[in-house]
Formats: structure tokens, sequence, C-alpha cells
């Protein structure tokens, strides 16, 4: 139990790590207040986890620390400039109703930041869908004066990006930049397959599907603009790592991960290449957690069936050992 214990806590470590990463390139975009609304959320989400705890009669440990984690990853996509308010509520929200409302960090059944960003997309779409333009930095108390569309929403309007593939690597584009930078999202998916801090089976299961539906129903001219150009929009890069690949949501064994991950991805495909809404990968990725639930259950009852035929197995051997002598 102590190994487990501590794995999970190496794992909180690296996906903090790339996070780290993530958060310095989105400083670099759009100034401090990037800084600053991913320390509200941090903010509101550790007090909330320990309001949550001591209503639930638990202790904080070390553990319940991913709350953290789950705060950045949110921060990370949600437009810099997004009202604090709203982004105090998405926290409050993912900790308190989709994380402890269900038991908490050793009973969850969807990632608490994708529900989170749900719950406020439904209610301040506008403001969670629209973003200033990269190296645009707004005042820590100002309002942003002019904003636009995302990238992603061009693309899934139009099948066409306005940026060199090199603006789009570097995620010059606009965005939330957490999900937009590419070369450093690639670079965070090696480390955390390497170390086995997310799930490879959910990982290459999200990525594998959705280039599969970009080549047969392209949404671009060419299918290779299709390919790339849906593999680095709509937050299906940053979900695939640190939504659909989390250990704590998907299946433990690689094989129903792999197919947990690919119908989420022909699912979000078919989803924007029918209405263009942004980010379904997100969207879809909540609404299949029955399905997450269901394979974890089907996991479960396979592995206890073998478990039970090696025990019959290994007692009838001992019988057969005791006849003979």
């Amino acid at each position: 139990m102590r190994n487990k214990i501590k794995s999970q806590r190496f794992i909180w470590i690296d996906i903090m790590l790339t996070l780290s990463a993530l958060s310095i390139m989105q400083y670099f975009y759009y100034g401090v207040r990037a800084v600053v609304l991913s320390g509200i959320c941090v903010t509101v989400s550790t007090a909330a986890e320990l309001i949550s705890l001591r209503l639930m009669n638990r202790k904080f440990t070390a553990d319940d620390l991913t709350c953290v984690s789950d705060a950045v990853i949110l921060s990370l996509m949600l437009p810099a400039a997004i009202d604090y308010k709203i982004a105090g509520i998405a926290c409050a929200f993912a900790v308190m109703i989709a994380k402890n409302l269900f038991g908490g960090r050793k009973n969850m059944i969807f990632s608490p930041a994708a529900a989170a960003y749900l719950f406020i997309l439904t209610s301040w779409k506008k403001d969670v869908l629209m973003f200033t333009a990269p190296h645009v930095h707004t005042g820590v108390f100002d309002k942003a004066s002019e904003l636009v569309s995302s990238a992603s929403h061009n693309f899934n309007t139009t099948g066409k990006m306005n940026a060199s593939d090199f603006e789009i690597l570097m995620g010059n584009i606009s965005g939330p930049a957490g999900a937009v930078s590419i070369l450093l999202l690639v670079v965070a998916a090696f480390i955390l397959l390497l170390r086995r801090d997310i799930s490879s089976g959910a990982f290459f299961g999200t990525i594998v599907g959705t280039a599969l539906l970009a080549a047969v129903a392209p949404m671009s001219v060419t299918i290779g603009d299709s390919v790339k150009y849906t593999l680095a929009s709509n937050m299906v890069l940053f979900a695939a790592i640190y939504i659909i690949s989390d250990r704590r949501i998907a299946p433990k064994n690689n094989y129903y991960a792999f197919f947990y991950g690919f119908f989420i991805a022909v699912f979000s495909y078919i989803f924007v290449l029918t209405t263009a809404k942004e980010n379904a990968v997100i969207i879809i990725s909540v609404l299949f957690t029955p399905v997450a639930l269901g394979l974890k259950n089907l996991e479960k009852r396979i592995d206890d069936l073998a478990a039970k035929e090696e025990t019959a197995l290994s007692e009838s051997r001992e019988e057969e050992k005791a006849d003979e002598q």
C-alpha cells in the first residue's frame, strides 16, 4: 500500500512539472494575468478541498493535492482574460461537486476539470470561448478590450487555420494557451508516457481515433491538413494527455483503455463535423462516463473470473497430488 501511495504522489509531481511548462508558455503569450488566474484557481480549489474534507470528516493528506493539478489543468483550458469569478466558480464546482460529491479521489468517475469546464461552458459560453490574441497582455484587474474567436472555431467553420505550421507548433494562435502549445504538449506526452503517469492505451486510442476519422472524413481540402489541423485544434492533444488518459478515470487495462479513448475520439470528431462545436472532446469525455464505468466493471468481472479459475485449477492440482500420495 505504501508503494502505491508513493507512486500516486510521483505521478502528481510529474504532471505538475509538465503543467508548469505550459503555464510558463501561457505567461509568455498573455502576461502576468495568466499567472494570477492559475493562482486563483489553485487557491479556490485548495480551499474547496479543505472545506469538503472537513464536512466529510476526513483529513487532508498529500494525496489530496491532486486538487492543485486539476485546478491548473482547468486554468490552462480557459482564456487568460476570463472573469476571475467564473474561474473561481468552476474550481469550486470541480472539487465540491464533480469530485467530492461522488465520493472523492478514491471514487472519481470523470475528470473534475472537464466537468467544471462543461458546467461554465453552458452558463458563460461567450466568456469561455472568446480570447485575446497572442502577445496581447491584459492587466491583472483590467477587462480585455478586444476579443477574438479561437483558431479551433475558424477551423471548424472553414476547414482552414490562418497560421503557419511553425506558429501552430509553438502555440502562437488564438485559444487557451495551455491547450494550443503543440510542441510542449508533445514533449509532455512523451515524458508522461515514458514514466507511465498516464494511460498509454487511452492516449493512443484518442490519437488514433481522431487521426483515422480526420483521414476518412476530412474537414480540409487535403487529408494531410485535415489530420494535422484536427489534432492541433479543439484541445484534442491536451485532452488526450490530461483528461482522457487520467489514470484515475481510464480503465486500467490498456486494451479497454484504448477503445475508451478511441470511441471518445470518434464521437468527438463526428460532433465537430456535424455541429462545428469547439472542444467537443471535453464534452464527450464527460458524457462518456457510463462507458468508462462499464469498461471498468467488465474489466473487474474478467479479472475476478480469471482469479476464480486460477484458484479452482490450483485446488484441483492439490487434490490430484493428495490422491497420488
